[in-house]
């Protein structure tokens, strides 16, 4: 595929599949979260995951966002943030954690969509439970988990809804 085909093809999965990915194809989603730009190179992520036996685990991200569907996914990736070690703007202070998390967070979904795997950003979480719960250490801050598996059968990317180019293009 194309990246504009992977692109193309990742969508916001909520039903998956009792098939677990591999654990080659997992550490690939890490390699591309590793691999991910960051402002002056910082760095400033962790990340956890969460298999299917990891019940504590489970239990822990399924207590911050109770949805049946997350259920069904095998593993949660936890992406976490160190705003400590992240660049922060001088002009205005702007600490850049949030955009590098991102980055990195889209390159796992691409890097799964590419290996067949459904994933879905979940940012509407309870921060603070998921901390405690997963005892992550202070000043490691959980921004968004990514439930990743398979996509449950008949599960397929619905059509995009996107604005046009001329209504996202600013013009001088």
């Amino acid at each position: 595929m194309t990246l504009t085909d992977i692109i193309s093809s990742r969508f916001s999965c909520r039903s998956y599949s009792s098939a677990a990915p591999s654990e080659a194809d997992m550490a690939s989603l890490l390699e591309a979260a590793r691999l991910a730009p960051s402002a002056c190179n910082r760095q400033p992520w962790r990340f956890m995951v969460i298999g299917p036996d990891d019940t504590a685990g489970r239990e822990a991200v399924l207590a911050s966002y109770p949805r049946e569907w997350l259920a069904t996914a095998p593993y949660y990736i936890v992406v976490c943030g160190v705003p400590a070690e992240a660049w922060v703007r001088p002009h205005d202070g702007h600490n850049h954690i949030d955009i590098d998390i991102a980055i990195a967070t889209e390159h796992i979904c691409l890097q799964a969509a590419e290996l067949g795997l459904g994933t879905c950003w979940i940012c509407h979480f309870d921060p603070a439970r998921l901390t405690v719960d997963l005892a992550l250490p202070h000043g490691i801050v959980p921004k968004a988990i990514i439930p990743v598996g398979y996509p449950a059968e008949g599960v397929k990317a619905p059509a995009k809804n996107r604005k046009t180019l001329d209504e996202i293009l600013l013009k001088r």
